[in-house]
């Protein structure tokens, strides 16, 4: 029984919310909410100490000259001192980068700081309060009921901190009150106690909603990075991976392989056996990938029948050729699903950073490239990357030597894809889509040409003409439709981007209002403080910000809140699979609340289906956009699309 009552006196130190009614968390949740507690504490301490001094020097001053003064200065001097050292430590603190946990000790000092201090300026009533003179009094009574309220004020994330920190003064002024003999001791008592329980009460109701918030980013951020089928970390999870490597390999001079295995037969076998079987085969496969890996390998699941793994650990060429022909080897044998005997046709391509790169896309290509070169050679092979005899890289020289002239060429054209708003059923807006038709390879996916536009700059002078060409093109529209347009990483990383999209706006004659800018998760990964300042200066003028293909890029949710966003773009990866998957549909779900509660509008991608089109509804989406709403068409087909004709009639098509 002791052992229970102090495990639980530990929690309730550590700012556990259950002993107040509040939600229950384990390890690591605790530990990241407390960790979100303490910044928001840290966040006020430095004005917090700073009003503790300006108090504590007031108090000398209504005293100075009486019997009490030299004791005053003793008494205000410990708080000056303590004050002046934790604020600096808590501004230190506070400079340095937030944690994404804190122990439960970290939180324990917290409270007992808090007690500490509210000890010694409950010691003030009770020290001076009878003797004072009538002013000193109300200044005595003025100061413990600004620190009462600055308390409860500065720690209302940690109900245990603020009482800690309030409970020794509301004490202290009660026994000052009793101490003197007065008729109004009776309504100020009645009034103290009025004080504490609304302040109390105030700060519970405000813990808990901080705590459901953190739970709820938290869950999100998880269900996110989860691959729902396998339990594999997923695209999001790999990505952010892949970059952490990748950092660790410029900074520290570490290397590492990354492996792209992929089922050569697994739509055959989609088409074949259904979903239901290509999807146990998935969760079969997962394990097996498991039991011949590593533990320190990294393994996440891509899409369809693609895994990657990164290997940090023994990655000399033949020991990553070892672990890559024991992957192979364990996808030899037959799966045994729902009574049947499925065989795979497994490949397995190998990059090796930083030999192959030390960019994440220049690296994935590499790894695409060779994984492409083992499916050539049949099942069960595996390839390194060689640039060398490799078809890829000499169709990536043909693009990049001509991507330069095909604007001048006139072989760049955009293709504008319609919003559809879900409440009034109207057209809200088109997305320019940037296209290239090679006179001699035919069309360029974007996926393809983008890339080399970004590596060799050209993506500023092709990023300048689309902006201006989509301006142009909205300028003819009705006033209540916006064009939005494409920044890479590369273009935000432009000191002239922004005078660039000004001069659009002004050549075209458009409302910056009509104009919206997307970008993806990835721009945030580096230089993430000069993209947040080029894009506030762009909110600023009135130019709306979307995030893109949410949920596949790299950053945390946290961004949504530092960032000037005014849409959301759910990825189609999520809007496919919601009506027959409960966990997509929850991440959908999931994703609109939280959007909405930071006061963000939603739009989903992907939407094929008319059942797709009613759940999104129902969710309360904001948006749509697919080939159900309409496909990517030229400028002039736009006027008939705007009119919510072509809208309906493409669906489907």
């Amino acid at each position: 029984m002791t052992q229970r009552s102090s495990a639980r006196l530990g929690d309730l130190l550590a700012g556990d919310l259950r002993a107040f009614g509040g939600p229950s968390t384990i390890e690591p949740l605790a530990g990241r909410i407390r960790a979100e507690q303490v910044s928001i504490v840290l966040r006020n301490t430095l004005l917090g100490m700073g009003a503790n001094i300006l108090n504590a020097a007031t108090f000398v001053m209504a005293v100075w000259g009486s019997a009490d003064q030299t004791k005053a200065i003793v008494w205000a001097s410990v708080i000056i001192v303590a004050a002046g050292f934790v604020g600096l430590r808590a501004r230190s603190s506070f400079q340095s980068v937030k944690p994404r946990s804190v122990s439960r000790r970290t939180t324990q000092n917290l409270v007992r700081n808090a007690f500490l201090f509210g000890t010694w300026w409950g010691a003030l009533p009770v020290l001076f309060f009878g003797g004072a003179t009538s002013a000193a009094q109300v200044v005595i009574t003025c100061l413990s009921a600004g620190m009462i309220a600055g308390g409860a004020a500065s720690f209302y994330t940690i109900p245990i901190a603020a009482i800690a920190y309030t409970l020794p003064i509301f004490v202290g002024s009660a026994v000052a009150i009793v101490w003197v003999e007065d008729t109004v001791n009776l309504p100020v008592a009645i009034l103290i106690v009025s004080y504490a329980t609304t302040l109390f009460r105030a700060v519970l109701a405000h813990a808990s909603q901080f705590t459901q918030r953190v739970i709820l980013q938290a869950e999100s951020e998880h269900a996110i990075r989860r691959d729902v089928l396998t339990s594999l970390p997923n695209r999001f999870s790999f990505n952010e991976r892949l970059e952490n490597a990748l950092v660790d390999a410029k900074q520290f001079d570490q290397h590492f392989a990354l492996l792209l295995f992929d089922l050569n037969n697994f739509n055959e076998i989609n088409d074949h056996f259904g979903r239901a079987m290509s999807d146990a085969l998935l969760v079969e496969v997962a394990a097996r990938l498991r039991k011949s890996t590593r533990e320190s390998d990294d393994i996440a699941r891509l899409e369809g029948g693609e895994f990657a793994i990164i290997a940090a650990r023994d990655i000399r060429p033949d020991q990553i050729r070892s672990l890559a022909k024991q992957i192979i080897d364990a996808m030899r044998a037959p799966f045994l699903i729902e009574g049947r005997e499925i065989y795979c046709r497994a490949s397995l391509g190998i990059a090796l950073a930083p030999t192959d790169g030390l960019d994440a896309n220049q690296l994935l290509r590499c790894v695409d490239t060779a994984l492409h070169r083992a499916k050539t050679l049949g099942a069960g092979s595996l390839q390194f990357f060689s640039a060398n005899d490799d078809e890829a890289a000499a169709r990536r020289h043909v693009l990049e030597r001509d991507l330069a002239s095909a604007l001048v060429n006139d072989q760049l054209w955009l293709a504008f894809q319609p919003f559809l708003d879900l409440g009034s059923d109207r057209i809200r807006g088109f997305e320019a889509l940037l296209r290239w038709q090679h006179p001699t390879l035919g069309a360029i996916p974007p996926s393809e040409f983008i890339p080399i536009a970004e590596e060799t700059g050209l993506i500023h002078g092709i990023g300048h003409w689309a902006a201006k060409t989509a301006c142009l093109a909205a300028a003819q529209w009705p006033c209540d439709l916006r064009v939005s347009v494409n920044l890479s990483a590369v273009q935000l990383k432009d000191k002239a981007l922004l005078d660039g999209i000004v001069m659009a706006l002004a050549e075209a004659g458009l409302e910056p209002r009509r104009l919206e800018v997307e970008i993806t998760e990835s721009v945030l990964i580096s230089d993430f403080e000069d993209a947040i300042s080029l894009l506030q200066s762009l909110s600023f003028l009135s130019i709306t910000v979307a995030l893109d293909d949410f949920g596949t890029g790299f950053s945390s949710l946290t961004y949504l809140r530092k960032l000037p966003l005014s849409r959301l773009k759910i990825d189609r990866s999520f809007v496919q699979d919601m009506l027959t998957d409960a966990d997509c549909a929850a991440i959908v779900r999931s994703l609109i609340e939280l959007a909405h509660e930071l006061r963000i509008e939603v739009t989903a991608e992907g939407v094929e289906t008319p059942e797709q089109l009613d759940y999104l509804r129902r969710v309360r989406c904001d948006e749509a956009q697919g080939y159900l709403i309409g496909k990517p068409v030229r400028i002039g087909d736009i006027p008939g699309i705007a009119a919510g004709q072509e809208v309906r009639s493409s669906g489907g098509q």
